[in-house]
């Protein structure tokens, strides 16, 4: 069984920054600049991570069928490893893996075949590292007809790895735009698909952190699978096209439509919080002035489901204490009270709206 592919090393494709290609990069990088320019200006740049990161990993894991509720999702905690579902841990890793990864940037400045074999492992929760069996096919779903066949060997992908990591942090290697190198390296990397599983969402991490690698994001807070997932069917179809017939500029193209969409939904997004943010610093303060503190709109905004608990570790008060404040943001109507089995939830209800685009 041989692979269907013929890899060539990315900086010899040659010129495929056609005028269209360029016009759409020039798009992209302004809505991207945008983007990093407002998410600087957050006080708490971790509070973006905690809401924003569970987005983009609630919507990747929905491209693998991996379907979650919002309500699941945030009455789950990553760090008390306490989660509703099997489909909601999964997604609560997948943040983790990115957390996890971006740290490695900003500690090395370097993107490594280490840290996507650690990335890979968060997110599938085992050791298996890359294939060295053959065997892996890709399949359609509909008809189950194989649709591509990816290298075979473990020396094999080794090596195309090795490739793709050098590309990847050399950026004297070739000229190409660095958006263009992302969508490269994507194509590349599920081509390549070096695990046994965890391959489409391993790859749609290290497209957020090859931006912030390159300093084109500050933190990594783009809702880029979100455009995939709605147009997964093309996503699938273009990724087959290069394949299949070499055709280079509807990948670029699509991929470049998919980081200016996203950029512009995600600084909708951050206005619409910063503006949340705002108003209800204002309400607490004129209502429960005693009670304000930055610590408190911080847990409020991180979990946009609270609970006594995460209010008396945050804030670092009594229990009862800690239920007495919630249930006077109840009176006041900034947080809706749930109860779910034994356990009271105090739910953000604007914030949840807002992440939930409703």
């Amino acid at each position: 069984m041989n692979c269907d592919y013929n890899f060539m090393p990315l900086e010899q494709l040659g010129d495929i920054e056609s005028k269209a290609v360029l016009k759409a990069t020039a798009k992209a990088h302004q809505a991207l600049g945008e983007l990093k320019g407002l998410a600087v200006t957050m006080p708490n740049q971790y509070l973006l991570l905690a809401t924003l990161s569970l987005q983009e990993a609630k919507e990747s894991s929905e491209i693998e069928n991996i379907i979650t509720t919002q309500d699941d999702l945030y009455r789950s905690n990553y760090q008390s490893q306490q989660f509703l579902s099997t489909s909601a841990k999964e997604v609560h890793n997948y943040a983790q893996a990115l957390e996890t990864g971006y740290n490695t940037i900003i500690k090395t400045g370097l993107l490594t075949n280490n840290t996507i074999i650690d990335i890979q492992r968060i997110i599938e929760n085992n050791d298996a590292g890359f294939r060295t069996q053959g065997g892996t096919q890709l399949v359609n779903q509909q008809n189950a007809q194989v649709v591509y066949t990816p290298p075979q060997t473990g020396q094999h992908i080794i090596e195309l790895m090795g490739d793709l990591e050098n590309f990847i942090n050399n950026d004297e290697l070739c000229d190409y735009d660095e958006l263009v190198k992302m969508a490269l390296i994507h194509h590349q990397f599920e081509s390549i698909h070096p695990f046994y599983d965890g391959n489409g969402r391993t790859g749609r991490i290290i497209n957020i952190l090859y931006l912030s690698k390159q300093k084109l994001l500050g933190a990594p807070i783009l809702y880029l699978s979100r455009y995939l997932n709605k147009n997964k069917a093309q996503y699938y179809q273009l990724l087959q096209g290069v394949r299949d017939n070499n055709d280079w500029q509807a990948w670029l193209l699509f991929m470049l439509k998919a980081l200016q969409v996203t950029s512009q939904d995600t600084l909708k997004t951050i206005k619409g919080l910063i503006a949340l943010m705002q108003s209800t610093k204002q309400t607490i303060k004129a209502q429960l002035p005693k009670m304000y503190s930055h610590e408190l709109i911080n847990n409020l905004f991180i979990h946009p489901y609270t609970k006594v608990e995460f209010i008396t570790q945050d804030l670092n008060i009594h229990r009862n204490t800690a239920s007495k404040y919630l249930n006077q943001l109840v009176d006041i109507g900034v947080l809706t009270k749930h109860k779910l089995g034994k356990d009271n939830y105090y739910l953000n209800t604007q914030l949840y709206a807002l992440l939930s685009d409703e």
